[in-house]
């Protein structure tokens, strides 16, 4: 006799973003041109940072490309996307009449213009606006707004590899608060997504090794999960084989693009897992709330995920062992080899290092309490002394 399927099957749902299509391997300008043709667009608006705004660089040539499609640019945006830079980029994107918005840049830029998107969808104008619109938005779509489907939406040109152009939230920084929020909707997730190698050439070497570490970090913590899903597993595997053997080669001799396309396909797929309801845990947590800080993006991993690694081994002792095989250590020393990782790559490893002050901790501790990551963290946390224990050993 059959067993009950409750007793023997894993159950769970898998959620297809409504992100159309990844185009790799071919140059980006080329890509954005053809891809704003297909939407029938012809008001053009360029996203991006102050070091990616010269003349020379990849937003302007996509902007010569669009010819007389193109009819702005936003260089505005800051690391942690400040809600300031938002309303600004909106305010801009608003004054040339948009229809598309194409972002070219880090997770900051990215996360960014899917605030942008927010600003435009609901004419929000000044930061204090955007309070109502904090959290997540149901990804079914007879709750969505009447219009929704006619709302302007974003391309996404990455040029480092945080993944933030894979998901349907941003995370966008309130500096007088030293606060990270999320910000979502399914309408977030760009249409398309180029994943061009040229495009990471005139970022620096360490930026992109930092932003490599937080890749690492959506991998390892969706493996250590507790019970993943099969198709999450095998991605986040997939993942971390294809970072831990590219990430070291870049800015040596053997650096090349295939090397970095290898470097996007990891990126890509270590935030598959997520569209399985694989979750994120403490590392990320803790790190949504330091980037309040100021700690950069990419070296919140670094600091983070090798203590939580340690905290939570007696509860996800075997999954730690799956990970380690995949980089060949065992499972123990899985935390161990992700701050030797972290080292080799350059990226701070202690929370000291990054400007974080002992008298910080106390904040730290309670907001990454109630940061979302937390909740499904492998080792329950429930109190702020249980996210101290994590902070000391980063420390």
């Amino acid at each position: 006799m059959l067993e009950k399927p409750s007793d023997t099957l894993q159950t769970g749902t898998h959620r297809n973003f409504l992100l159309e299509r990844v185009v790799h391997g071919r140059p980006a300008a080329e890509v954005i041109v053809q891809e704003a043709e297909k939407l029938g667009k012809s008001r053009i608006f360029i996203t991006t940072s102050g070091s990616l705004s010269a003349d020379d660089a990849l937003p302007r040539e996509i902007g010569r490309a669009l010819g007389e499609k193109f009819v702005g640019l936003y260089s505005g945006i800051t690391a942690h996307t400040p809600r300031q830079c938002v309303i600004e980029g909106a305010a801009a994107a608003r004054a040339a009449q948009a229809d598309l918005l194409v972002a070219v840049g880090g997770g900051s830029v990215i996360d960014g213009t899917k605030a942008m998107l927010l600003c435009l969808w609901h004419d929000l104008k000044d930061p204090k606006e955007m309070d109502a619109h904090r959290g997540e938005m149901s990804q079914d779509p007879s709750v969505w707004p009447a219009n929704a489907a006619s709302r302007i939406r974003m391309l996404a040109v990455p040029t480092m590899f945080s993944a933030a152009e894979f998901t349907w939230f941003a995370g966008v920084s309130e500096p007088a608060h030293h606060v990270k929020e999320p910000f979502a909707h399914p309408l977030l997730v760009p249409q398309v997504v180029v994943l061009d190698p040229v495009a990471t050439l005139a970022t620096p070497i360490p930026l992109l090794l930092a932003t490599g570490m937080k890749a690492v970090d959506h991998a390892v913590e969706r493996l250590c999960g507790l019970d993943p899903p099969p198709l999450a597993d095998a991605a986040a595997s997939s993942a971390l084989k294809l970072l831990y053997t590219s990430l070291p080669q870049l800015g040596g001799p053997n650096d090349n693009l295939k090397m970095r396309m290898d470097c996007q396909f990891g990126m890509w797929l270590s935030i598959f897992g997520a569209g399985s309801g694989s979750p994120a845990g403490a590392s990320h947590a803790i790190g949504h709330v330091i980037g309040g800080y100021g700690v950069p993006h990419g070296h919140t991993t670094g600091i983070c995920l090798p203590s939580v690694l340690r905290w939570n081994y007696d509860a996800n002792a075997a999954r730690q062992a799956h990970t380690g095989r995949v980089i060949g250590v065992t499972g123990d020393k899985l935390a161990d080899a992700v701050r030797a990782f972290a080292t080799k790559l350059g990226v701070p490893t202690r929370l000291r290092d990054a400007g974080i002050k002992r008298d910080q901790l106390d904040d730290i501790a309670l907001k990454s309490l109630h940061d979302g990551p937390m909740k499904t963290n492998p080792k329950p946390v429930t109190c702020t002394a249980q996210v101290m224990e994590i902070l000391e050993m980063a420390w």
